[in-house]
């Protein structure tokens, strides 16, 4: 095993584009019609399309080998099992290691609500480090799916027709939430996007978030006696939780809620709610927390839909 890290360490970036941490709770991988090979079956001509590598963990690793994924793809790198630290490693590489081949550019980390590991220190903190570094934390199969399609339209490849489905925001809601530090990041966000998030059939908002969203609406003529988000409660009172409820019936189908990962908030456990709701429907909700994924998100919309006329 050492010798595999170490020649990861001098070659990955020769190997590799773009790095990704990648780990699966075990409800995930424990069949060949888990979440994670569900999710390498569809994308596997997208992941070596863009040629992205995976520092994966240990059983992660073991079930894509197992199920035949990926095979004879170099970028594929072993890394130990979660009990061994192989977790812990992923999040130093987010935040950026001295030597070659180990600074990730995000994390793919599909997660069983229920199953205790996904709570450990070194989940959340691959999480948090995520945010705090502007990086991507896929925590969907949705999610996964959404970004590559994402990244491939960036790098300027055709529309995934597969990928349609993530992109039908006239059939779809969306969840626009942002705590207290990050509300005027999330009204820039949406004054800038404004086109694309009306696109959707619904949008939906927490409290004070969802009221100064409709004044910004109002102000560009939408009108004004219809609202642009439908308000739920604050955050404090609950809106978390309800918005959670949209989500486990399938009716909402995209959260961008920007997370302010410095702070600790009263009502942790509604924030904790929503995204076990979004984890619960694995293949069905997107979820993005950071704003400049958020952005690079809008901007792959327009350039896909431009595409596609």
């Amino acid at each position: 095993m050492h010798g595999v890290l170490q020649y990861t360490f001098r070659n990955i970036e020769e190997i590799a584009a773009m790095l990704l941490g990648l780990a699966a709770n075990r409800l995930h991988h424990q069949s060949g019609e888990g979440a994670l090979p569900e999710f390498l079956r569809d994308a596997e001509p997208g992941i070596r399309e863009l040629n992205i590598g995976f520092h994966a963990v240990g059983r992660t690793y073991d079930a894509i080998t197992s199920f035949g994924l990926l095979r004879d793809y170099a970028p594929l790198v072993r890394y130990p099992r979660g009990a061994h630290g192989g977790l812990m490693k992923l999040v130093a590489e987010v935040v950026g290691m001295p030597e070659p081949g180990r600074t990730l550019d995000g994390a793919i980390y599909l997660i069983d609500p229920v199953d205790p590991s996904s709570i450990f220190p070194e989940a959340l903190a691959l999480k948090r480090q995520c945010l705090i570094h502007s990086k991507p934390f896929l925590s969907t199969v949705a999610s996964a799916r959404d970004w590559l399609e994402m990244e491939r339209i960036h790098a300027g490849l055709p529309p995934d027709p597969a990928a349609d489905r993530f992109h039908a925001f006239g059939q779809q809601t969306v969840a626009l939430i942002a705590h207290d530090a990050l509300k005027p990041t999330m009204l820039d966000f949406a004054a800038r996007n404004f086109d694309v998030l009306s696109r959707f059939q619904r949008r939906v908002g927490t409290g004070t978030t969802g009221q100064r969203l409709n004044e910004l609406a109002w102000s560009k003529g939408w009108p004004a006696d219809t609202p642009w988000v439908d308000r739920f409660n604050s955050g404090p009172l609950g809106g978390d939780a309800q918005i959670a409820d949209l989500v486990l019936e399938r009716r909402c189908q995209r959260a961008i809620f920007f997370e302010d990962p410095h702070v600790a908030r009263q009502h942790e456990a509604d924030i904790q709610l929503l995204e076990r709701a979004v984890t619960t429907v694995t293949y069905e909700t997107v979820c993005t927390t950071a704003p400049l994924i958020a952005q690079r998100w809008c901007d792959a919309a327009v350039l896909r839909a431009a595409q596609q006329r």
